[in-house]
């Protein structure tokens, strides 16, 4: 009985670890390029994405409404995410994340914002 429990703890912890490692950060590599809001309309539910525009609206509960050259869309983004970031309506940010599709609606879930 013992041997069980303390392989349940360390199974526990390798977990833990695990987790940790992969919240630093996330790929980086080649191969997001740029798209358009109405390209990421168009798009899977959990696709990854790159968008370059402005964001012109808060929206409440960690949304804002995202905009460029093709049209609007809904953005989340997490308020861990912006650090000592600041941005207005007048300066163009890049952001990764994935679409969130759902029954009516299509936003962009955001895991990385900077500005251009």
């Amino acid at each position: 009985m013992k041997k069980l429990v303390l392989l349940s703890v360390l199974l526990l912890g390798f977990s833990a670890i695990a987790n940790a490692q992969q919240s630093k950060g996330g790929f980086t590599g080649p191969g997001l390029k740029p798209i358009s809001i109405q390209e990421a309309k168009k798009l899977r539910d959990d696709t990854p994405v790159l968008l370059q525009g402005k964001i012109l609206q808060f929206l409440g509960d960690e949304k804002y409404l995202f905009s460029d050259k093709s049209g609007t869309i809904t953005i989340e983004i997490d308020d861990k995410l912006w650090g000592d970031l600041s941005v207005n309506e007048n300066d163009t940010v890049e952001i990764v994340g994935e679409v969130d599709k759902e029954f009516t609606k299509v936003e962009i879930e955001v895991s990385r914002i900077k500005k251009k």
